[in-house]
């Protein structure tokens, strides 16, 4: 059974577990980015367990302008609780729950919590092969994004509230 809640300081070493498991090199955020996210907005970083486990997590940040790419807002710089956008920085599943729903529920709990503390967008940066995943999630396309994070392309999406 599906459990959510948000993150406490004593997660950050699990989530970063599950962060490099899951992301490709230097794609995932490290141990001390994962702290400072917890510490900083915990009210952004969605926790879902399974069985008492914490088997995935979403995190985020909250802007008034928007910049996908400014790789110093990964660390909260500029982070505003109170902003109506809410960047999403990373959104994982353990690679041993990957493929069982798990990715949507956690995805329609997370909007729904935004939509509750009344944000009126969420953006995310993706891979090309997962732009179809979150169209499906109701994220609409906007355009490649010009981050390199991770040496890597990635494509920026955003959904209305």
């Amino acid at each position: 059974m599906s459990k959510f809640r948000n993150a406490r300081q004593s997660d950050a070493q699990r989530c970063f577990e599950i962060e490099t498991a899951a992301y490709e090199g230097d794609e995932a955020a490290t141990l001390e980015k994962i702290s400072k996210r917890i510490e900083v907005y915990p009210d952004g970083f969605l926790i879902l367990e399974e069985r008492g486990e914490i088997a995935g997590f979403i995190n985020c940040g909250c802007a008034h302008e928007v910049e996908m790419s400014d790789e110093e807002f990964k660390e909260l710089v500029g982070h505003d609780p109170d902003a109506p956008n809410v960047v999403i920085m990373s959104v994982v599943v353990d690679p041993e729950h990957q493929g069982t729903g798990l990715s949507r529920a956690l995805m329609t709990e997370f909007v729904d919590c935004m939509r509750n503390m009344d944000k009126s967008a969420i953006y995310l940066m993706c891979k090309e092969h997962h732009v179809p995943l979150y169209q499906r999630f109701g994220y609409s396309y906007l355009h490649p994004s010009t981050s390199d994070h991770g040496g890597m392309t990635w494509h920026e999406m955003s959904m209305l509230l």
